[in-house]
């Protein structure tokens, strides 16, 4: 999974990349809370026949069509380390956006909608972030943590590109 030069399709992303996003899908993955920014997402699709790739790691659960594309498939729980849920019932891939470049499609436990900035209040101490895919932590209204993801970032990263085992 090697990426194309994205050009200037994400440059004005990569130049406000400072600025938190506006609005986010928010997801759960290996029972993490999950915002991505609606900028960088693509496409969600049901969860679909995966035909697995032999020598890959086990985060990487192989390819499937999707829209007739041909797209690797990462367990987006145990990528993060979080391991998958038990047995979601009805799993979904989100598709990176396509001006990302990258054909793949995060295997996640459940959608669970949209979210805008204003339904967080300001973390406590954002710790350093182990990852450059990690953006910073976000606390809604209820208490509970939120882990912010930059997938033009995640498709970039040497750790997420090497699949073999």
């Amino acid at each position: 999974m090697t990426p194309p030069d994205t050009g200037s399709a994400m440059a004005a992303h990569d130049t406000a990349s400072a600025l938190p996003p506006a609005h986010w899908l928010a997801v759960q993955a290996g029972g993490q809370r999950c915002l991505v920014p609606l900028a960088q997402a693509g496409e969600i699709f049901p969860w679909t026949a995966v035909q697995p790739t032999p020598y890959t790691r086990p985060w990487f659960l192989g390819v499937a069509n999707l829209r007739g594309e041909l797209c690797g498939v990462v367990d987006l729980g145990l990528f993060l380390h979080s391991g998958p849920e038990a047995a979601a019932p009805e799993p979904k891939l989100l598709g990176f956006h396509p001006a990302i470049g990258l054909n793949c499609a995060l295997r996640v436990d459940r959608l669970l909608g949209l979210r805008t900035a204003e339904d967080f209040v300001p973390a406590a101490a954002d710790a350093p972030r182990a990852q450059p895919w990690l953006g910073p932590l976000h606390t809604d209204a209820d208490g509970l943590a939120w882990q912010a993801l930059d997938l033009q970032a995640l498709a970039r990263a040497p750790a997420f590109l090497a699949i073999d085992a």
